[in-house]
């Protein structure tokens, strides 16, 4: 009698070890969720070779956690769907709604980290947007692929396997927003896309990347010196649009149209993307002084890539009340200023925004 109850004591013992330890691993798995928003990384085309001429954004997000079952190893995944666009056709307002339901999310005590599926055409925009405008230390990783999902070595479900990681794991939180793609991990700040088509096209090549990913675990090197996220002035909270700011871009022979065009059209700033260290040709300058005086603010931007943008280096920026734009690309410069002119018009409070955030 004895033996047989010490032998069914010793199987529930071995019963009840196989089962709780698989449980807590689970129990500890952290919860993230996905935002899909279309782009490449939902795409599909005619062949397993075809990496160009695809259609974008045909790809629903239950169908794309699907196809990586193994995501449900490194955290506990949920899905909505956003939009359904290819990220050309990213707008001010996508944005307006993506960051309110990104904030919405991230006060959830049972949402430990979000995933967004993105295009790669504007990931950059979009994440540098959100890194000024998310109300929380915990991890947000945007995510593409640069050959849709039907190609032959689609890099989407690796990508999105390892942004789920990284946004799961507590080494990611309080970095501002992340961009996940081809094992390595950047600064919405500071990372651009490089290449038209090859899937190391996203590079920081000016201050660097963060870091890698790399055996199921983030590996930091690099931290995010400047502002960002819960350090953040700005909130879309109660926004419902953002001020109208646009580009004009710098070449030989570049003439006053784009910037005389721009202000027709109601622009309330401009970024001039000028050649080397944001020169003002001859030509352009009295149009953008114009603007000036009429109102809009005017931020001398580089289309170089690389480099400090120098105040009163190419041009007298005190005299003309212009605004640098630090290391910022002109894309990046133009969300930083819409968010600025929601604050303030004051020219010296908005170039203080430029070397903060």
């Amino acid at each position: 009698m004895f033996h047989r109850q010490a032998a069914q004591f010793a199987v529930a013992l071995l019963g009840f070890a196989l089962f709780v330890p698989t449980s807590l691993a689970q129990a500890r798995l952290a919860n993230v969720t996905i935002l899909a928003t279309g782009g490449t990384i939902a795409g599909s085309g005619a062949t397993s070779t075809t990496t160009v001429g695809y259609t974008a954004a045909t790809v629903g997000v239950q169908n794309l956690i699907a196809a990586v079952p193994e995501l449900a190893k490194v955290a506990n995944v949920s899905g909505e769907q956003v939009f359904q666009i290819a990220s050309e056709n990213m707008s001010n307002e996508h944005w307006l709604t993506l960051a309110r339901r990104v904030n919405t999310l991230l006060a959830q005590p049972n949402v430990d980290g979000i995933v967004i599926t993105h295009g790669t055409d504007t990931m950059e925009e979009t994440a540098y947007f959100l890194n000024l405008v998310v109300k929380s230390r915990k991890p947000v990783v945007l995510v593409g692929s640069m050959r849709p999902s039907t190609a032959m070595s689609a890099d989407g479900p690796l990508n999105l396997y390892n942004a789920v990681l990284l946004a799961a794991h507590p080494d990611a939180a309080g970095r501002g927003v992340l961009v996940s793609m081809n094992d390595q991990i950047q600064s919405a700040r500071d990372v651009t896309k490089t290449n038209t088509t090859t899937t190391d096209t996203f590079k920081s090549t000016d201050l660097g990347m963060l870091g890698y990913i790399q055996g199921g675990k983030p590996s930091f090197y690099r931290a995010v010196t400047r502002k960002h996220t819960t350090e953040s002035e700005f909130d879309v909270g109660a926004l419902t649009a953002l001020p109208q700011v646009e580009i004009a871009l710098s070449y030989a022979n570049v003439g006053p149209t784009q910037v005389e065009a721009l202000m027709a059209a109601g622009a309330k700033g401009i970024v001039h993307a000028g050649v080397g260290n944001g020169s003002l040709p001859a030509r352009v300058k009295p149009a953008l002084v114009a603007a000036r005086a009429k109102g809009a603010i005017v931020v001398r931007a580089s289309r170089v890539g690389q480099g400090i943008l120098a105040r009163n280096g190419e041009a007298n920026d005190d005299q003309l009340d212009f605004v640098v734009a630090d290391t910022l690309s002109p894309q990046k410069a133009r969300i930083l200023l819409m968010l600025a002119l929601t604050k303030t018009t004051n020219t010296r409070e908005i170039q203080r925004m430029f070397y903060t955030y």
